[in-house]
């Protein structure tokens, strides 16, 4: 099979069997590519699915590398690609047990939900290989429900301006050699031109606006190489009856509600404030500690027998400490003061 069918329309058995050849070495060359940022970038996009989401489903899901950052209790995750290799690396290293996620091969133009099922979908560096594109983002409309959220991360063409001739060459000749690495290097040179494209953004945003949703937040990162999208469900969806999704059951047999996750959220919401003022506290604790030594230093350094050089050596240490910790304790308490415990709610 040519490698040029890849950018053909459903092409899911190309990029199923591209897939299938990277899969040993995927997460290390997404290091490569992306100089380390991509776990970053992936928690940026698990920060915009609400937490009361019930129903997640995280599309071209390659090996599960988006799915742990997904997980809650309570919270039905399911994990799709086309690729039968990835999943089973999923699979080996993913517990898929309890919450957490259920894995299944299916093509992105034919999903099987029923409509209005989910409650959030979540795409990593997958859109691009998705043709024709206000397809597939229609069917993915058809699955949420209306309100609900879609997250995307993708990467983007260089833009016009100052930055775009390094970005080009980045694409366009070390992507390729990094691909080297891998056992099909053409999957690389795929990986480039896709990017190419796809675009740097607009073209996109006009897809997602023909295919029903409406852009609420467009971030960037890394210069603009990857950009993160939260589009919202517009519209309405036919009745859709039972639920598309079948939900996971406690043991009283009851199917999670939106409000228990919310509740769920809203604890670990108040932890990680309670920890943040610990942090502000001992950071405080420190500064005044650190300020005491600089007086006490002031006071007695000209009686020990030290030389000029070490004498200005415990001035900048001490001083440095006592900036640093300040800085660090105001920090952290401005970030506790403005945390919020969220209220759960749409997407």
């Amino acid at each position: 099979m040519p490698p040029e069918a890849r950018f053909d329309a459903h092409a899911h058995r190309q990029m199923a069997s591209m897939f299938d050849d990277v899969s040993a070495r995927y997460d290390l060359l997404n290091r490569l590519m992306t100089l380390g940022q991509d776990g970053a970038w992936r928690e940026a996009m698990w920060r915009r699915v609400p937490e009361d989401a019930a129903h997640v489903l995280d599309l071209c899901t390659r090996n599960g590398v988006s799915l742990p950052g997904l997980q809650r209790p309570g919270r039905l995750l399911l994990g799709a690609d086309v690729s039968l290799q990835m999943l089973e690396v999923a699979q080996r290293e993913l517990a898929t047990f309890g919450w957490g996620p259920r894995l299944v091969c299916a093509d992105a133009f034919r999903l099987p939900l029923r409509a209005a099922s989910l409650d959030a979908v979540t795409v990593a560096f997958g859109v691009r290989n998705l043709r024709p594109r206000i397809e597939a983002l229609t069917e993915i409309a058809r699955a949420l429900r209306p309100a609900s959220a879609l997250v995307v991360l993708e990467a983007t063409a260089p833009a016009p301006g100052p930055l775009a001739p390094g970005h080009t060459l980045w694409l366009r000749h070390v992507v390729p050699a990094m691909g080297r690495l891998s056992p099909d290097p053409s999957a690389y040179r795929y990986l480039s031109a896709s990017i190419f494209e796809f675009g740097a953004g607009p073209e996109f945003e006009r897809d997602l606006a023909a295919a029903g949703f409406a852009v609420r937040e467009c971030s960037r990162y890394l210069l603009g190489a990857t950009t993160l999208w939260v589009a919202e469900r517009l519209g309405q969806v036919p009745d859709a009856g039972a639920a598309g999704v079948q939900a996971a059951r406690g043991a009283s047999g009851g199917i999670p509600q939106a409000s228990s996750l919310a509740r769920a959220a809203r604890a670990r919401a108040a932890e990680a404030r309670t920890w943040l003022g610990v942090q502000a506290a001992v950071a405080a604790a420190l500064a005044a500690g650190l300020m005491w030594a600089l007086m006490e230093w002031s006071k007695s350094n000209g009686a020990l027998p030290l030389s000029e050089g070490q004498r200005w050596l415990g001035w900048g240490l001490l001083i440095a400490g006592l900036v640093g910790s300040a800085v660090r304790a105001g920090w952290l308490a401005l970030r506790w003061s403005t945390a919020a415990t969220p209220r759960g709610g749409g997407g």
